[in-house]
Formats: structure tokens, C-alpha cells, sequence
């Protein structure tokens, strides 16, 4: 298990020495979107009865930095070492291709669970966020970082460039966050569109990570629990086929 204990400390090392931009960064991000928006909106939208909008915002800013950046963290560092070459020290090792996932998958839930308490923690300077459990917020947490560094190695392997793992990022990864019921909740949207988040798995990892605070939710979270422990095995199985077939990697 050295091998494994390497690449991990590798990865997280590579993220922990440019801490300023990968863990500083995002939560200054996700702040400055929580005071803009309960600025503008605090006395104008009420997301669910009895919880200030400002206070339904912070659960859904947190998690949205979460699973931003630990889709960020596998997806930038496999796409470096395949365009410098450094990947072949990786390949060349006798690491099996369930080490190299479990290592980059968990080097993205660290980046991403310290990103979410960073920004949880700042909000605490400025705003009283109740917690209603615990369990629900770490498990939720826990599936969701999973599910996106997963997701992540997925994406560098496809992309060939960064070009299109920008792309992927952009198109894919960032409508799916911003449109998963962050900044509102689904029950105020028109019938349509309300039926169409429900597609959206990352709706059910920020709606069941709010249960955690707030013990309130669009969907039981049971359901969501559900849905999102299926979506982290199903990418998860497709990511373990891709790195043993040696795709774009070995190729």
C-alpha cells in the first residue's frame, strides 16, 4: 500500500502548496456571492417557511464550492500530468487502476470538504446557521465530493486539451451546480421546470445536505440519499472501466 499512500500525500500536496488558489480562493468566491445575493434579496424571497433566504442560501453556497472544486481537484491534476508526461510515472508504477482511484477521488473529497468548511466557518462571522444533523451533512458531503472527483478523472481522461476540459466544466459541471436548486428552492419554479430539476442529480446532494441544517427539504432525503449513492457507484464503476481499459492513457 506505499504506492497508494504516495500518490495520495502526491495529490494532496499538490493542492495544499497552492492553498491560496485552490482552498482561499473559492471560499472568498462563494462569500461574495452570499453578500451580494442577501443583500439584494433577504427582504424579498422567502425560500421556506420560517428560514431567513440569507440562511437557505449558506447550506447550498457551501456545498455548490464543494463540489465545484473537487471536481476541479482529479480533473486539473490527471489533465496535467497527461499533457506533461508525468503520467507515465503513475502508469509505470505497480499501483493497481483501484488505488489510483481511491487516491485522486479522495484528495478531491479533502479539497472539497475543506473548501465547504471554510465557507461554512466564514459565514459563522457574519450570519447564525442552525444545525439540525450531523450525519446527514457529512454523509451528503461525503457522496457529493465523491460523485464529482469521480466525475472529474472521467472528464481529463475524454478531454485531450485544457480547452475541453473547460469546456466540460462549463457547459456541464457549472449549469448542473447553478441550476440545482442553490439559490432557490424547485417548488417556486413553473410545473415544467420544477419536474426538470428532478433530473438533476446534483439537485439531490444540495437539497439533502440542506435537510442536514434545517431538517426541512423539497424531496425526503431518503429519496435523495438514494439517488445520489446510485449516481456516485454508477460513475464510479465507469471511471474504475475506464482507467483498467488504459483509455486515452495507455492508448
Amino acid at each position: 500500500m506505499s504506492g497508494f499512500y504516495t500518490l495520495l500525500h502526491k495529490e494532496l500536496l499538490r493542492f495544499w502548496k497552492v492553498g491560496l488558489q485552490s482552498i482561499f480562493a473559492p471560499i472568498i468566491a462563494t462569500l461574495i456571492y452570499l453578500l451580494i445575493f442577501s443583500h439584494v434579496l433577504e427582504e424579498r424571497v422567502e425560500a421556506q417557511p420560517g428560514v431567513a433566504y440569507t440562511t437557505f442560501l449558506i447550506p447550498g453556497l457551501v456545498m455548490m464550492a464543494m463540489l465545484q472544486n473537487a471536481f476541479a481537484n482529479s480533473a486539473s491534476s490527471l489533465i496535467q500530468s497527461k499533457i506533461s508526461g508525468s503520467i507515465v510515472f503513475i502508469l509505470l508504477s505497480p499501483l493497481s487502476y483501484m488505488e489510483i482511484f481511491v487516491a485522486y477521488v479522495l484528495a478531491s473529497i479533502v479539497r472539497g470538504l475543506l473548501v465547504g468548511v471554510g465557507v461554512y466557518l466564514s459565514t459563522l462571522l457574519f450570519f447564525d446557521v442552525p444545525l439540525q444533523s450531523l450525519l446527514w451533512i457529512f454523509v451528503f458531503a461525503l457522496l457529493g465530493n465523491g460523485f464529482l472527483g469521480a466525475l472529474g478523472i472521467i472528464a481529463a481522461i475524454w478531454a485531450e486539451k485544457f480547452d475541453q476540459l473547460a469546456a466540460f466544466q462549463n457547459f456541464v459541471i457549472l449549469p448542473l451546480t447553478f441550476l440545482s436548486g442553490v439559490f432557490y428552492t424547485i417548488h417556486s419554479l413553473p410545473p415544467f421546470w420544477e419536474d426538470l430539476s428532478q433530473f438533476n442529480p446534483f439537485f439531490y446532494v444540495i437539497d439533502g445536505f440542506r435537510y442536514g441544517f434545517f431538517g426541512v427539504s423539497d424531496i425526503s432525503p431518503y429519496f435523495s440519499i438514494t439517488i445520489v449513492a446510485i449516481c456516485f457507484l454508477t460513475v464510479s464503476w465507469i471511471t474504475l472501466l475506464i482507467l483498467k481499459s488504459g483509455y486515452k492513457l495507455r492508448q
